[in-house]
């Protein structure tokens, strides 16, 4: 049986965390959830994740310092940022990312960016 493609996905607020992880599983993915950057870190170098979804604005270690850190130690590893704000799509760090998604209830985005990664 083929191994299912893991997401973590990285957000200070349970709320997308769930919507995010139910919408993923029912694609078939399986997922893991970290609801900050030293969590999401960890679980990182324990069990490489396929491709990781990640907010920006969170406290402590923000999305842009958990993203340069993966991508330093996996270049190839699909990283998609999830914001409810849109001009942190101008901001220089996120230019490291491969997808910028804005959070919405409606997760067809965020699906179709999966999938491209991981199809």
């Amino acid at each position: 049986m083929e191994r299912k493609k893991k997401v973590l996905i990285v957000d200070d607020e349970e709320v997308i965390q769930f919507l995010y992880q139910e919408e993923l599983e029912e694609e078939g993915f399986a997922v893991e959830t970290a609801l900050n950057g030293e969590l999401a870190l960890r679980q990182f170098e324990a069990a490489p994740p396929d491709l990781v979804i990640l907010d920006i604005n969170m406290p402590g270690m923000n999305g842009i310092e958990v993203l340069r850190q993966m991508k330093e130690r996996n270049p190839g590893l699909p990283v998609i940022l999830s914001s409810a704000y849109p001009e942190y799509k101008q901001d220089f760090g996120a230019w490291a990312s491969d997808e910028y998604i804005v959070k919405s209830a409606d997760t067809s985005a965020l699906k179709a960016a999966v999938h491209k990664y991981l199809d």
